[in-house]
């Protein structure tokens, strides 16, 4: 079956095309991708990925035409980000 892999950075993108076996894990495709080589900083934290952005785990079963999604940890809490709004909304422009 075929699925690809994804890993973005706010510069680029690099996806990986695949030809797997119908029993193939997330784990699996994102190892046999050549991402966790090509960016290291992958492998320094727990795999975290999504399928048509929605968070599964690493041992979900994929299905033909999946695209796993590589993500990276937030830089920002959303709810902070959120409260940062707000509070410049509220602030009285001159």
């Amino acid at each position: 079956m075929r699925v690809w892999v994804v890993y973005a950075l706010p510069e680029r993108q690099s996806v990986q095309e695949l030809d797997l076996p119908e029993s193939a894990t997330v784990a699996e495709a994102v190892a046999r991708s050549g991402l966790l080589q090509k960016f290291p900083e992958i492998a320094e934290r727990p795999l975290a990925c999504a399928i048509c952005g929605r968070v599964v785990a690493v041992s979900h079963s994929l299905r033909a035409d999946d695209r796993v999604e590589i993500l990276r940890p937030l830089q920002v809490d959303p709810k902070e980000s959120r409260r940062r709004a707000a509070a410049r909304a509220r602030t009285p422009k001159k």
